[in-house]
């Protein structure tokens, strides 16, 4: 067998949306994350980073409509917090549906919800994963 490909880790995740400013919004008020400098491309979009993750916007008037049904079993970023409880609180506070799974096998409970363009996001409290 052939040896698998360099990859040290993940550099960033992109994303297409109909409206930049209320996704960059979105991503640094309710996400944390924070504006970095972006080549000077021929179509607007912006580039965010935290937790060692950078999130590419991509503005773009031909995206689908936003999904608007929270589902778990579909293509999502999922990020590990200390407090789920904050987590749900703030997206109450903020009118952010979501929706929330216990998984009782691992004991971890996530909460998905939907960036305005309709793209999943997860947030839960995971045990330390086992490597090696």
């Amino acid at each position: 067998m052939s040896e698998p490909l360099p990859i040290e880790f993940i550099h960033h995740v992109s994303r297409v949306t109909r409206d930049l400013d209320k996704s960059i919004d979105f991503y640094c008020d309710v996400l944390g994350f924070q504006s970095i400098p972006r080549p000077g491309f021929t179509f607007r979009g912006a580039w965010l980073f935290n937790y060692g993750l950078q999130i590419h916007l991509i503005e773009s008037a031909d995206q689908e409509p936003p999904r608007t049904e929270i589902k778990a079993r579909v293509d999502h970023i999922a990020f590990r917090v200390s407090d789920i409880d904050a987590v749900q609180k703030q997206l109450d506070e903020r009118g952010i549906e979501f929706v929330s799974r216990h998984v009782p096998d691992t004991g971890v409970t996530q909460v998905f919800f939907l960036d305005p363009d309709g793209n999943h996001i997860e947030c839960g409290e995971y045990p330390a994963t086992v490597t090696g």
